[in-house]
Protein backbone atom coordinates (compact mmCIF):
# COMPACT_ATOMS: atom_id res chain seq x y z
CA UNK A 1 0.00 0.00 0.00
CA UNK A 2 1.24 3.45 -0.77
CA UNK A 3 2.74 5.17 2.20
CA UNK A 4 2.91 9.20 2.48
CA UNK A 5 6.30 10.62 4.40
CA UNK A 6 6.45 14.04 5.13
CA UNK A 7 9.59 15.90 6.41
CA UNK A 8 10.26 19.30 8.21
CA UNK A 9 13.38 20.55 6.51
CA UNK A 10 15.10 22.68 8.92
CA UNK A 11 14.26 19.81 12.20
CA UNK A 12 14.18 16.53 10.03
CA UNK A 13 11.65 15.55 11.92
CA UNK A 14 9.13 13.23 9.73
CA UNK A 15 5.96 11.47 9.51
CA UNK A 16 4.04 8.60 7.62
CA UNK A 17 0.53 8.75 7.28
CA UNK A 18 -1.57 5.41 5.03
CA UNK A 19 -4.01 7.17 3.20
CA UNK A 20 -5.65 3.61 2.19
CA UNK A 21 -5.53 2.77 5.78
CA UNK A 22 -7.99 5.61 7.08
CA UNK A 23 -5.39 8.06 6.38
CA UNK A 24 -4.10 6.65 9.33
CA UNK A 25 -0.20 8.83 10.80
CA UNK A 26 1.33 5.65 11.84
CA UNK A 27 4.56 6.94 12.44
CA UNK A 28 5.83 10.47 14.18
CA UNK A 29 10.22 11.27 14.49
CA UNK A 30 10.34 14.06 15.82
CA UNK A 31 14.16 15.26 16.09
CA UNK A 32 14.65 17.23 19.31
CA UNK A 33 18.33 18.38 20.01
CA UNK A 34 19.58 16.12 16.62
CA UNK A 35 18.08 13.22 18.49
CA UNK A 36 15.38 11.21 16.84
CA UNK A 37 12.35 10.31 19.17
CA UNK A 38 10.18 7.75 17.52
CA UNK A 39 6.45 9.13 19.28
CA UNK A 40 3.89 7.04 17.79
CA UNK A 41 3.34 3.28 18.24
CA UNK A 42 2.14 1.12 15.53
CA UNK A 43 2.04 -2.45 15.46
CA UNK A 44 4.84 -4.27 12.91
CA UNK A 45 3.65 -4.36 9.40
CA UNK A 46 0.61 -2.11 9.68
CA UNK A 47 1.11 -0.20 6.76
CA UNK A 48 0.97 -3.05 4.43
CA UNK A 49 -2.47 -3.94 5.88
CA UNK A 50 -4.54 -6.98 7.46
CA UNK A 51 -3.96 -5.31 11.26
CA UNK A 52 -6.73 -3.35 13.33
CA UNK A 53 -7.45 -0.48 12.26
CA UNK A 54 -7.73 1.29 15.84
CA UNK A 55 -5.02 -0.64 16.94
CA UNK A 56 -1.48 1.53 15.80
CA UNK A 57 -0.59 5.20 14.85
CA UNK A 58 -3.54 7.58 14.91
CA UNK A 59 -6.71 6.39 14.28
CA UNK A 60 -9.85 9.00 12.90
CA UNK A 61 -12.47 8.41 15.02
CA UNK A 62 -15.38 9.86 12.81
CA UNK A 63 -18.47 10.84 13.21
CA UNK A 64 -18.70 9.34 16.44
CA UNK A 65 -15.97 8.09 18.53
CA UNK A 66 -16.08 4.75 21.22
CA UNK A 67 -18.86 2.90 20.82
CA UNK A 68 -22.74 3.47 20.24
CA UNK A 69 -25.05 0.96 22.51
CA UNK A 70 -25.63 -2.01 20.16
CA UNK A 71 -24.99 0.09 17.06
CA UNK A 72 -28.74 1.82 17.79
CA UNK A 73 -30.08 5.22 17.80
CA UNK A 74 -32.58 7.32 16.50
CA UNK A 75 -31.99 10.46 15.17
CA UNK A 76 -35.34 13.01 13.61
CA UNK A 77 -37.82 9.52 14.15
CA UNK A 78 -36.09 6.97 11.99
CA UNK A 79 -33.95 4.52 13.70
CA UNK A 80 -30.27 3.52 12.64
CA UNK A 81 -28.85 0.12 13.01
CA UNK A 82 -24.62 -0.08 12.62
CA UNK A 83 -23.14 -2.90 12.50
CA UNK A 84 -21.60 -4.16 15.99
CA UNK A 85 -18.36 -4.86 15.88
CA UNK A 86 -17.02 -4.98 19.64
CA UNK A 87 -16.90 -8.26 22.22
CA UNK A 88 -20.46 -6.74 23.47
CA UNK A 89 -22.15 -5.93 19.86
CA UNK A 90 -21.77 -2.45 20.28
CA UNK A 91 -20.56 0.04 16.90
CA UNK A 92 -17.32 1.45 17.38
CA UNK A 93 -14.70 4.25 16.37
CA UNK A 94 -16.78 5.87 13.09
CA UNK A 95 -17.48 5.16 9.70
CA UNK A 96 -13.71 6.38 8.06
CA UNK A 97 -10.79 4.83 10.21
CA UNK A 98 -10.79 1.45 8.10
CA UNK A 99 -11.38 2.78 4.42
CA UNK A 100 -9.43 4.45 1.86
CA UNK A 101 -8.90 8.30 1.86
CA UNK A 102 -7.80 10.48 -1.19
CA UNK A 103 -5.12 12.72 -1.05
CA UNK A 104 -6.01 16.13 -1.92
CA UNK A 105 -2.95 17.91 -1.40
CA UNK A 106 0.28 17.66 -0.70
CA UNK A 107 4.02 19.43 -0.20
CA UNK A 108 7.34 17.99 1.28
CA UNK A 109 6.09 18.90 4.74
CA UNK A 110 1.83 18.77 4.63
CA UNK A 111 -0.40 16.25 3.39
CA UNK A 112 -4.36 16.44 3.19
CA UNK A 113 -6.66 13.68 2.78
CA UNK A 114 -10.64 13.60 2.26
CA UNK A 115 -13.24 10.91 3.09
CA UNK A 116 -16.40 11.79 1.58
CA UNK A 117 -19.05 8.97 3.07
CA UNK A 118 -21.14 8.87 -0.27
CA UNK A 119 -18.28 8.69 -2.28
CA UNK A 120 -15.47 7.11 -0.40
CA UNK A 121 -18.13 4.22 1.57
CA UNK A 122 -21.25 4.04 -0.60
CA UNK A 123 -22.32 1.28 0.61
CA UNK A 124 -22.22 3.15 4.44
CA UNK A 125 -24.65 5.84 3.34
CA UNK A 126 -27.98 4.17 5.02
CA UNK A 127 -25.96 4.10 8.36
CA UNK A 128 -25.50 7.72 8.83
CA UNK A 129 -28.91 10.52 8.64
CA UNK A 130 -26.50 12.92 6.24
CA UNK A 131 -23.79 12.47 4.01
CA UNK A 132 -20.63 13.88 5.25
CA UNK A 133 -17.04 15.20 4.48
CA UNK A 134 -13.83 15.30 6.59
CA UNK A 135 -10.57 16.67 5.40
CA UNK A 136 -7.72 16.49 7.62
CA UNK A 137 -4.33 18.13 7.52
CA UNK A 138 -0.91 16.92 8.51
CA UNK A 139 1.59 19.61 8.79
CA UNK A 140 5.56 18.84 10.25
CA UNK A 141 6.92 21.93 12.07
CA UNK A 142 10.18 21.42 13.71
CA UNK A 143 9.00 18.97 16.25
CA UNK A 144 5.75 19.17 15.95
CA UNK A 145 2.96 17.56 14.64
CA UNK A 146 -0.12 19.55 13.43
CA UNK A 147 -3.72 18.27 12.55
CA UNK A 148 -6.43 20.45 11.48
CA UNK A 149 -10.02 19.04 10.81
CA UNK A 150 -12.58 20.26 8.61
CA UNK A 151 -15.86 18.90 8.70
CA UNK A 152 -18.89 19.97 6.23
CA UNK A 153 -22.26 18.50 5.55
CA UNK A 154 -22.66 18.53 1.56
CA UNK A 155 -26.39 16.88 2.06
CA UNK A 156 -29.84 17.50 2.59
CA UNK A 157 -30.29 16.56 6.21
CA UNK A 158 -28.69 17.84 9.35
CA UNK A 159 -25.32 15.99 10.12
CA UNK A 160 -24.78 14.62 14.03
CA UNK A 161 -21.31 13.89 14.52
CA UNK A 162 -18.60 13.38 16.85
CA UNK A 163 -14.82 13.56 16.28
CA UNK A 164 -11.90 11.66 18.31
CA UNK A 165 -8.61 10.71 17.58
CA UNK A 166 -6.79 7.25 19.05
CA UNK A 167 -3.21 8.17 19.27
CA UNK A 168 -0.95 5.69 20.62
CA UNK A 169 2.13 6.99 22.35
CA UNK A 170 6.03 5.16 22.81
CA UNK A 171 6.77 4.66 25.86
CA UNK A 172 9.60 4.81 27.33
CA UNK A 173 10.76 7.63 24.78
CA UNK A 174 14.52 6.65 25.04
CA UNK A 175 15.92 3.25 24.34
CA UNK A 176 18.15 3.98 27.83
CA UNK A 177 14.74 4.65 30.19
CA UNK A 178 12.25 1.69 31.23
CA UNK A 179 8.30 2.41 31.41
CA UNK A 180 8.87 2.50 35.08
CA UNK A 181 10.05 6.33 34.54
CA UNK A 182 7.45 7.06 32.76
CA UNK A 183 4.15 9.51 33.79
CA UNK A 184 1.10 10.33 32.02
CA UNK A 185 -0.69 13.85 32.59
CA UNK A 186 -4.51 14.79 32.30
CA UNK A 187 -5.98 17.96 33.78
CA UNK A 188 -9.25 16.21 34.49
CA UNK A 189 -11.12 16.17 37.94
CA UNK A 190 -13.89 13.50 36.79
CA UNK A 191 -14.93 10.70 34.95
CA UNK A 192 -18.15 9.31 33.31
CA UNK A 193 -19.06 6.15 35.34
CA UNK A 194 -18.70 2.83 32.53
CA UNK A 195 -20.42 -0.83 32.88
CA UNK A 196 -19.10 -2.52 30.00
CA UNK A 197 -16.97 -0.04 28.53
CA UNK A 198 -20.67 2.76 27.92
CA UNK A 199 -21.66 5.36 29.98
CA UNK A 200 -24.19 5.52 32.65
CA UNK A 201 -24.62 9.00 32.55
CA UNK A 202 -23.42 9.52 35.72
CA UNK A 203 -19.74 11.30 36.18
CA UNK A 204 -18.08 10.70 39.37
CA UNK A 205 -14.91 12.36 40.76
CA UNK A 206 -11.41 11.29 40.14
CA UNK A 207 -9.48 9.37 42.93
CA UNK A 208 -5.97 8.18 44.09
CA UNK A 209 -5.95 5.41 41.79
CA UNK A 210 -7.07 7.38 38.20
CA UNK A 211 -5.82 11.18 39.39
CA UNK A 212 -3.88 12.03 36.79
CA UNK A 213 -3.61 15.90 36.89
CA UNK A 214 -0.35 15.66 38.61
CA UNK A 215 0.82 13.00 36.50
CA UNK A 216 0.88 9.43 37.52
CA UNK A 217 3.13 6.57 36.26
CA UNK A 218 2.53 3.97 34.25
CA UNK A 219 3.47 1.55 35.30
CA UNK A 220 0.87 1.29 38.01
CA UNK A 221 -1.83 1.83 36.13
CA UNK A 222 -4.28 0.27 34.30
CA UNK A 223 -6.48 2.35 32.24
CA UNK A 224 -9.97 1.79 29.71
CA UNK A 225 -11.54 5.04 30.97
CA UNK A 226 -13.39 8.31 29.76
CA UNK A 227 -12.25 11.29 31.49
CA UNK A 228 -13.98 14.65 31.88
CA UNK A 229 -14.43 18.15 33.46
CA UNK A 230 -11.37 19.17 31.98
CA UNK A 231 -9.33 22.22 34.16
CA UNK A 232 -7.56 24.60 32.49
CA UNK A 233 -6.69 28.68 31.87
CA UNK A 234 -5.95 30.12 28.82
CA UNK A 235 -7.63 28.95 25.08
CA UNK A 236 -6.64 25.41 25.29
CA UNK A 237 -5.59 22.86 27.69
CA UNK A 238 -1.88 20.29 27.56
CA UNK A 239 -2.11 16.40 28.31
CA UNK A 240 1.13 15.17 28.44
CA UNK A 241 3.47 11.82 28.47
CA UNK A 242 6.64 12.56 30.31
CA UNK A 243 10.17 10.20 30.65
CA UNK A 244 12.16 11.25 33.68
CA UNK A 245 15.11 9.82 33.00
CA UNK A 246 14.88 10.60 29.31
CA UNK A 247 14.35 13.96 30.17
CA UNK A 248 11.17 14.00 27.49
CA UNK A 249 8.07 14.89 27.50
CA UNK A 250 5.23 14.25 24.51
CA UNK A 251 2.58 17.26 24.61
CA UNK A 252 -0.83 16.58 22.95
CA UNK A 253 -2.55 20.00 22.89
CA UNK A 254 -6.46 20.41 22.29
CA UNK A 255 -8.75 23.49 21.95
CA UNK A 256 -12.32 22.97 24.53
CA UNK A 257 -14.38 21.30 21.89
CA UNK A 258 -12.24 17.73 22.83
CA UNK A 259 -14.33 17.57 26.24
CA UNK A 260 -13.85 14.37 27.03
CA UNK A 261 -10.20 12.43 26.90
CA UNK A 262 -9.98 8.88 27.28
CA UNK A 263 -6.29 7.79 28.80
CA UNK A 264 -5.84 3.33 28.02
CA UNK A 265 -3.35 1.25 28.43
CA UNK A 266 -3.29 -1.28 25.89
CA UNK A 267 -2.30 -4.59 27.39
CA UNK A 268 1.19 -5.99 26.82
CA UNK A 269 2.35 -2.92 24.69
CA UNK A 270 4.57 -0.52 25.73
CA UNK A 271 2.50 2.05 24.88
CA UNK A 272 -0.40 4.51 26.19
CA UNK A 273 -3.43 6.27 24.77
CA UNK A 274 -4.65 9.48 24.91
CA UNK A 275 -7.58 10.44 23.43
CA UNK A 276 -8.88 13.47 22.75
CA UNK A 277 -12.77 12.98 22.10
CA UNK A 278 -15.68 16.02 21.42
CA UNK A 279 -18.09 13.76 23.00
CA UNK A 280 -17.96 10.93 25.53
CA UNK A 281 -18.99 7.32 24.42
CA UNK A 282 -22.35 6.44 22.78
CA UNK A 283 -23.06 10.14 23.39
CA UNK A 284 -26.14 10.21 19.99
CA UNK A 285 -28.20 7.80 22.79
CA UNK A 286 -27.11 9.93 26.31
CA UNK A 287 -27.90 13.36 24.25
CA UNK A 288 -31.38 11.49 23.30
CA UNK A 289 -31.93 10.84 27.45
CA UNK A 290 -31.34 14.67 28.01
CA UNK A 291 -27.63 14.94 29.01
CA UNK A 292 -25.30 17.63 27.96
CA UNK A 293 -22.58 15.31 26.18
CA UNK A 294 -21.07 17.97 23.48
CA UNK A 295 -23.22 15.79 20.62
CA UNK A 296 -23.18 18.59 17.78
CA UNK A 297 -25.02 19.14 14.45
CA UNK A 298 -24.40 20.48 11.13
CA UNK A 299 -26.65 21.96 9.21
CA UNK A 300 -27.01 21.25 5.40
CA UNK A 301 -23.79 23.48 4.02
CA UNK A 302 -22.44 23.74 7.03
CA UNK A 303 -18.54 23.10 7.88
CA UNK A 304 -16.53 23.18 11.20
CA UNK A 305 -13.13 23.55 11.99
CA UNK A 306 -10.74 22.60 14.61
CA UNK A 307 -7.85 21.11 15.28
CA UNK A 308 -4.57 19.73 17.59
CA UNK A 309 -1.17 19.65 17.91
CA UNK A 310 1.57 17.11 19.03
CA UNK A 311 4.91 17.83 19.95
CA UNK A 312 8.14 16.55 21.52
CA UNK A 313 10.74 18.49 23.73
CA UNK A 314 12.68 18.57 27.25
CA UNK A 315 10.71 18.50 29.90
CA UNK A 316 9.37 21.31 31.91
CA UNK A 317 9.21 21.56 35.05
Amino acid sequence: MAVITITDPLSGSTARIAPELGFNCFEFRAVVGGKTIDVLDAVSGFESGGQKASGSGIPILFPFPNRIRDGRFSWNGKEYVLPGTDKWGNAIHGLCMDRPWRVIRQSADFVTGQFQLSVDAPDRVELWPSDFVIEVDYELVRSRLLSRFRISNPGTHKLPWGLGTHPYFKVPLDAKSRVEDCLVEVPAKSLWELVDCLPTGKRIRVNDENDLREGAYLSVLKLDDVYTDLEYEGPQYDCLVLDERAGLQVTLTCPPIFREIVAFTPPNRAAVCLEPYTCPTNAVNLQAQGLDVGWRVLGPGQEFHTWIDLSVGPVIA
